[in-house]
């Protein structure tokens, strides 16, 4: 028969024989805060099988029978009911719980073994406690209480004794989270590389790296950059760049300069160039600290949802353990960027957020805000970018990997020094600066024909050419008129004839006219010279001695 039932049916016939009983109201029920789950569900079952005893009168050797518990442990149970609530239904535990009797410095050298890195066997350590011990004249353990030990160390203790300090930061220090209150207040920004394989330009397998800035608000993609190179400067800059300027693509709508960018502390988010590009445009950069990569939760988890969502879809995908990776590879770079684009445009960010719970670019568009924009494309490409070579600009154009860059402006500008900057995506074209004391300002932007599809003819060579010739020639008329003009309104008189000194006279000895010759007896005849007109005075000074 049912123990509940049972004990209904005593009940009952009881208070029908005897009356209303009068019931002893239990005592207020002890503070229960002590004890763990599984003693409260023990006190609440011995509860349930001393209630017919207590609310309806049934006596305690009927109880018994009916539950199968001794007489005498409900006798006990009852009593301590009364003395302290349903904490005293509860197992006694033993006074002793917890402590060992072995040495306080024998637990400490297990303790310390277990935590000393690399981490050995809980066999070995039993060995070195057990030979400690015999030598000290110290208890043996046992290897169930080594383990035992080992097994009640604290998990973060474990962590930083066994796996270092960077690894309790990670796991266990305690991260203040962010939230931006509106779009564009804070972006982040982060690489990875990709577990997918792709043909580079050689035909060769290559792993590419992706770099993804993320708005922190609305969790939209601002933009990013695939590229085969490692990390830098560069791809950090080109991903910012599409992550600011408009999209060609009418779906995707983020856009804009943030208040605040929040970076790596890697060489290719410390550069000096993008701090100044930063500046330059008003962004608050916060880095993290060294080997603290704290904060960057959300950019991170969004890239294992590239992982799972996009690239395992597409061929070449080869994960960690995926036999012959190399060889998965089908896809080139520009195909593998078209489809992480069409994935960001039309699943990411139009898929409500698991946190969220709203499309990513939704809620970037719920603020009806403008965004803030630079100026225009040319002064956001000549702030970001960073790959920047000085270059002089040669009769036949601007030389560069190799290869040459005309324009017909460069006509103008022949011999002068000059800032070009290009895409490494495309290096069909280069901009040229030009140096100046306001700054580098835009010059044109000059092709190379040898791998672009316009070109450059001579007719138009030829043209600017003789234009610059043209000019140049201009500018020497205009000149010289200047200068004749300016020494003809200051002409100075010619110099007056030099004197000639007194006493600069000298006679020289003249030929007999009757012989025509001159012999010893003419030296006694002279004849003065003098100077008859102002040409024929002496062009030097000469001192004549008596």
């Amino acid at each position: 028969m049912d123990y509940g039932a049972n004990m209904t049916r005593v009940s009952e016939e009881r208070q029908r024989s005897s009356g209303p009983v009068d019931v002893e109201p239990p005592p207020p029920a002890a503070p229960l805060g002590g004890l763990a789950e599984a003693g409260r569900g023990q006190a609440m079952a011995r509860y349930q099988i001393l209630a017919p005893h207590l609310y309806d009168g049934v006596p305690l050797k009927a109880v018994a029978a009916g539950s199968g518990v001794n007489y005498r442990t409900l006798k006990r149970w009852l009593a301590r009911y009364r003395g302290r609530g349903l904490e005293g239904l509860a197992r006694a535990g033993r006074s002793d719980s917890g402590q060992r009797r072995l040495p306080d410095e024998l637990v400490a050298l297990i303790e310390g073994l277990a935590l000393k890195p690399p981490r050995p066997s809980t066999a070995k350590i039993h060995r070195v406690a057990e030979s400690v011990a015999r030598a000290r004249g110290w208890p043996t353990p046992g290897y169930g209480t080594v383990y035992d030990i080992v097994a009640r160390l604290d998990p973060a203790l474990m962590t930083l004794g066994l796996e270092g300090t960077k690894r309790y930061r990670e796991v266990y220090d305690l991260v203040y989270r962010r939230e931006a209150t509106k779009p564009n207040e804070i972006w982040q920004a982060d690489h990875t590389e990709l577990d997918i394989w792709v043909i580079d330009d050689k035909g060769k397998p290559a792993r590419p790296w992706l770099t993804v800035i993320e708005d922190d608000h609305s969790r939209a993609i601002a933009g990013y950059a695939v590229n085969l190179e490692a990390p830098s400067a560069l791809t950090t800059a080109l991903a910012f760049r599409h992550a600011i300027w408009r999209k060609t693509e009418p779906s995707w709508h983020v856009c804009g300069i943030p208040t605040v960018f929040h970076l790596d502390h890697g060489s290719d988010f410390t550069s000096a160039h993008l701090e100044q590009v930063m500046a330059e445009l008003k962004v608050r950069p916060v880095f993290t600290l060294k080997g603290q990569p704290h904060g960057h939760g959300k950019i991170e988890r969004l890239m294992e949802t590239f992982n799972q969502m996009c690239l395992a879809h597409l061929p070449g995908y080869a994960p960690r353990g995926t036999p012959d990776r190399a060889g998965q590879a089908e896809l080139t770079l520009p195909q593998l960027d078209a489809a992480i684009g069409r994935f960001v445009r039309e699943v990411y960010n139009l898929r409500p957020h698991s946190e969220t719970k709203t499309p990513p670019q939704t809620r970037w568009e719920a603020g009806a805000f403008i965004p803030r924009m630079p100026d225009s494309l040319e002064q956001l490409d000549l702030l970001l970018l960073t790959v920047a070579k000085p270059r002089k600009i040669h009769p036949d154009g601007i030389h560069f990997l190799n290869l040459r860059y005309l324009d017909p402006v460069l006509a103008f500008y022949v011999t002068e020094q000059a800032t070009i900057r290009y895409d490494p995506r495309d290096i069909t074209e280069i901009r040229v600066y030009l140096h100046t004391d306001d700054g580098d300002q835009f010059l044109c932007r000059a092709i190379c024909p040898e791998l672009s599809d316009t070109t450059v003819s001579l007719k138009e060579i030829t043209a600017a050419r003789n234009a610059r010739r043209k000019q140049l020639r201009g500018t020497l008329t205009d000149r010289s008129a200047v200068v004749n003009a300016l020494l003809a309104a200051h002409a100075e008189p010619l110099p007056a004839p030099y004197p000639i000194p007194a006493g600069a006279l000298r006679t020289e000895p003249q030929p007999s006219p009757s012989t025509g010759t001159g012999t010893g007896a003419d030296l006694d005849t002279h004849t003065p010279i003098t100077a008859t007109s102002p040409h024929d005075a002496p062009k030097l000074k000469r001192y004549w001695t008596e």
